[in-house]
Parts: C-alpha cells; structure tokens; sequence
C-alpha cells in the first residue's frame, strides 16, 4: 500500500521534465565557467530551487487540468493523480504548499549565498522567484489559469529560457552580456517545443476542456509548423552565439545534438495519436539536455 501511494506521488511529480528544467540552469552555469566564475555551492542550490519548482508546477498541473477538465476520461495522454483519484484534490493542495514553501527556503539560500548583504539584488531575484511560484501554480490553477488562454508558449520561453540561462549566469558571475540572450534563446526555444508537443496530444481533449492552447488556436497542422520553427531557432541562436564568440571547432560540439532534434520535429509531423506522440516529449527534452550539455562542454574544454 505504501509503495503503491509513494509510485502514484513520483508519477503526480513528473520526473521525466526534470531534464528540461534543469537545462538552462548547467547553460548559465556553463557560460559562467566559461568566464572563469563557477561557485558549486550555487549551482548545487541553483539545482535544488529548480526541481523544487518544476515539481511544484508538475502538481499544479495535475490539479489544475482536473479541475477545469483538461484531464477527463477523455483525455488520450498519460493519466493524472488526481484525475484518477489516487491523490485527492486536498492532499495534492498540501503537498502544493509544501513544494512551494520548499522553493521559497531553498531559493533565499541561494540568494544568501551569491549575494551576501547585497539586498538590491536579493530582492530583485527574490522578486523574479516569487513570479516563478506564482507562474508555477497558476498554469493551470486558480480561477484564471493563463495556461487555458494560450500564453503558457510565451511563460515557457521567458522561465525555462531568458530568467534561467541570464538568472544562473549573473549569480556566478555579477555580470549581464547581451550575446548570453543567443543561448538563452535556445533554451526557450526547446522548452517551449516541449510544451508544443504536449498541446499537439492533448488537442482534442484540451478543445473539449475549453483549454485554448496555440494548437487548439492554429490547428494540427499549423502546430506542427510552429514546432519546427522552434526547433530551428533554437538550433540557430546557438549557431549564432558560437560564430560570434568563439573560432574553436569543439565549440560546435553541439551540432551533434541537430538530428535528434530534428527527429522530434518529424515525429511531431508524422505521429498523429497521442500514445505514438507521448514518448517524444521525453526524447525532447533529453536532447535539449544533451544539446545544452554538448554547448557547455564544448565552450569549456
């Protein structure tokens, strides 16, 4: 019975967009070591914030999508904790509480230790962490969830990519570098190619839901365009920020991340039930890890 309640929490807790999450922390911290500031002690706490809050918007989700019926019986995508009833509405509230107290006490840690009495600054990135929180919750919870209006795309693009590449960045290295905004980009690019994934399964059951994602807004086919286009800018702002930066060919180790990409993009075109869809958006997520892995190492060796 115990083993049973703690499988049914590690599956409400999404492991597998761990890697998305943490991707844009290693690409600030990476970009950080590449200008000779790396304190592990930050990224470590850096690391921990973000699972905290990527937890908490994984439980926000379940709770959210089952109450405003994204997630019915209906829905052909992986089923919910609370959709299903093995996690009730009120225990999945708490534990809510419970993460977003967690990402509350670990991100003023960090900010303790990257700017110890520096309160201008810790209240700027306390600020920036408390919109995270409250992004995280209010996805698909609350009364307005502005995840069920489209603009989940854009949220995406802003946290998973400009606040964690340039947030991480600056807490190593105090300095802010336009040409950081490249690699940013293509961190919010792929995660937001995650999202797109998710919104291209869940369409049908979302358009019933009254979830107005930009695929339900587009259509199918429109989506699937609009996935490219991520896919290849992303791929192209990290082109760009090599060519500016650096003439070293181990810099462009992370074109050997390109076709695993690329195959996501035609699996997005040619997978049209959700069950042959659902496992890309894992496979996404692991090559935006291995991209952002294969950038890093190659600026740094």
């Amino acid at each position: 019975m115990i083993d049973s309640k703690i499988k049914h929490w590690l599956q409400a807790f999404r492991l597998r967009t761990l890697p998305l999450a943490l991707s844009s922390i290693f690409m600030g911290n990476f970009l950080a070591k590449w200008q000779g500031s790396f304190d592990w002690g930050i990224l470590g706490l850096a690391v921990t914030t973000t699972v905290f809050l990527q937890i908490l918007s994984n439980l926000a989700n379940d709770y959210g999508d089952s109450v405003h019926g994204a997630d019915s019986s209906e829905r052909e995508g992986p089923s919910r904790a609370v959709q299903t009833g093995t996690i009730s509405k009120e225990q999945m509230k708490l534990a809510m509480i419970v993460f977003a107290g967690l990402s509350l006490v670990s991100g003023l840690s960090l900010l303790a230790l990257a700017f110890a009495g520096q309160w201008i600054l810790i209240t700027v990135f306390l600020v920036l962490g408390l919109l995270a929180i409250y992004a995280a919750i209010t996805y698909t919870a609350g009364n307005k969830p502005y995840g069920y209006r489209g603009l989940g795309d854009i949220s995406v693009l802003i946290f998973f990519g400009l606040i964690g590449v340039y947030g991480s960045y600056y807490l190593q290295t105090r300095v802010l570098d336009w040409s950081i905004l490249f690699p940013a980009l293509s961190c919010g690019f792929l995660a937001t190619g995650v999202l797109n994934v998710n919104n291209i399964r869940d369409i049908e059951s979302d358009k019933k839901a009254g979830k107005i994602s930009i695929p339900v807004r587009i259509g199918r086919d429109r989506a699937v365009t609009y996935h490219f286009c991520l896919l290849a800018l992303s791929m192209l702002s990290g082109l760009m920020f090599t060519l500016l930066n650096s003439t070293q060919w181990t810099s462009f180790l992370f074109v050997l991340s390109f076709p695993l990409i690329i195959k996501n993009g035609w699996a997005v075109k040619t997978k049209t039930t959700a069950v042959a869809l659902d496992p890309y958006l894992k496979q996404l997520a692991l090559s935006t890890l291995l991209f952002v892995i294969l950038f890093g190492m190659g600026l740094i060796l």
